[in-house]
């Protein structure tokens, strides 16, 4: 049980620093191939964006198929975007390959979650879930930095050297721990799509998408924020960072364990204490380097169990179609990341970056709404079944 999420964790792993192990190199592609910033930015905002647009279609497309076949097929798409690109392609051929394990990161994540539900018995399922996705915060402390590294003492083709040969040991892993593991039964497209009449499913859609653009209207300005509101050395916020995914780590672990009791109050919890209670913190505290130090460190906590949140919310609202689902889910947080990009940088040009912590508290009281009108619905649900309808 624990070797698949294990094994599904270090694909984790490999798809996110393939994703954002890009963003500490995009200087020294500029530089190489004679562009702009911006548009070697486009590295990581096309991979994004389709991500977001392709995600439901094509998780819907592959659910029919072993997951564990899926799996394979995924990382090792991965793995020839990092082969090919640390050969240094022209430039349009780089942006090209990377979009074509864009396409089939929902399907991973989706495969992979639905793996490890498959083989864990129901009280284990969030710890395993915890397991798989905590390779979120692995690679946000270890080798996305690590590729920014490699980049700065060789060249940026080392970055995806790392990124390739991360994708080969997740892709053999899987290979030789993962069973065969077909979907039960008959799959049709009509079945999945009926989840999008289920008002419990768009509730936890919308929460995905809000709490993905809480995070990220101040996450992604983290660093400026660091220096400019609370006069921060370069060196200081490089420790901040290493604060921040380590906790990370410990937040998971957490999450995994209180969801498996309740996800109601779980979700409640991380929402009101990433994006409420760290925003003031930041907001309030000045500038103290212990204070604020522990105003990160509380937020890697919270802020790291995001997707695993997400995750356990559509999976207990549409358990006849996880891969469909999470896909959608991965799909809405993509948007959510945008979206929450968007209004952070929108208030840090007409209110100064100053504010932006009261971006997060927004989006993050919208979120938590998401979550009580949908335990508002479930409860009166429960109480109107009729006694013969409900299994003991």
């Amino acid at each position: 049980m624990k070797k698949v999420a294990y094994a599904s964790c270090l694909g984790v792993i490999g798809i996110l620093t393939t994703e954002f192990g890009v963003i500490g190199i995009l200087p020294q592609i500029a530089s190489h191939y004679h562009i702009t910033i911006d548009k070697a930015g486009m590295l990581l905002s096309a991979f994004a964006l389709v991500v977001a647009i392709a995600g439901p279609f094509m998780s819907l497309l592959s659910s029919g198929f072993d997951r564990r076949v899926v799996m394979l097929t995924s990382l090792s798409l991965f793995l020839i975007t990092g082969i090919v690109s640390a050969c240094s392609p022209p430039f349009w051929m780089m942006v090209a390959i990377r979009i074509l394990p864009a396409m089939l990161h929902s399907v991973y994540y989706a495969a992979a979650i639905a793996a490890v539900i498959n083989v864990s018995e129901t009280k284990d399922q969030h710890k395993m879930m915890a397991i798989a996705l905590s390779g979120i915060s692995i690679a946000t402390v270890s080798t996305i930095p690590l590729a920014t590294y490699l980049a700065s003492i060789f060249t940026w083709q080392y970055s995806f050297v790392l990124q390739a040969a991360i994708s080969a040991l997740a892709l053999l892993s899987i290979y030789i721990v993962m069973p065969a593991m077909p979907v039960k039964g008959t799959v049709t497209y009509g079945n999945q799509l009926a989840i999008l009449k289920k008002p419990m499913v768009w509730l936890s859609l919308m929460m995905s998408m809000l709490l993905f653009s809480a995070e990220f209207s101040i996450y992604s300005y983290f660093a400026d924020y660091l220096v400019q509101v609370k006069s921060m050395s370069p060196k200081s916020i490089s420790y901040l960072m290493l604060l921040f995914g380590v906790t990370g780590l410990l937040g998971t672990w957490i999450a995994g364990k209180t969801l498996s009791k309740n996800i109601t109050l779980t979700n409640i919890a991380f929402l009101a204490g990433c994006n409420i209670i760290v925003p003031l913190g930041l907001y309030f505290t000045g500038y103290s380097t212990l204070s604020t130090a522990a105003m990160v460190a509380l937020w890697g906590i919270l802020y790291a169990p995001g997707f695993l949140i997400v995750t356990a919310s559509i999976s207990s609202a549409a358990p006849e179609a996880l891969e469909f689902a999470n896909g959608m889910t991965a799909s809405f947080a993509n948007f959510g990341i945008t979206a929450g990009t968007m209004a952070g940088g929108w208030v840090i040009v007409h209110k100064g970056i100053a504010e932006v912590p009261w971006v997060a508290i927004l989006f993050g009281v919208a979120a938590i709404v998401m979550v009580l009108i949908r335990h508002i619905l479930e409860s009166g649900k429960k109480k109107t079944t009729p006694a013969s309808e409900i299994s003991i």
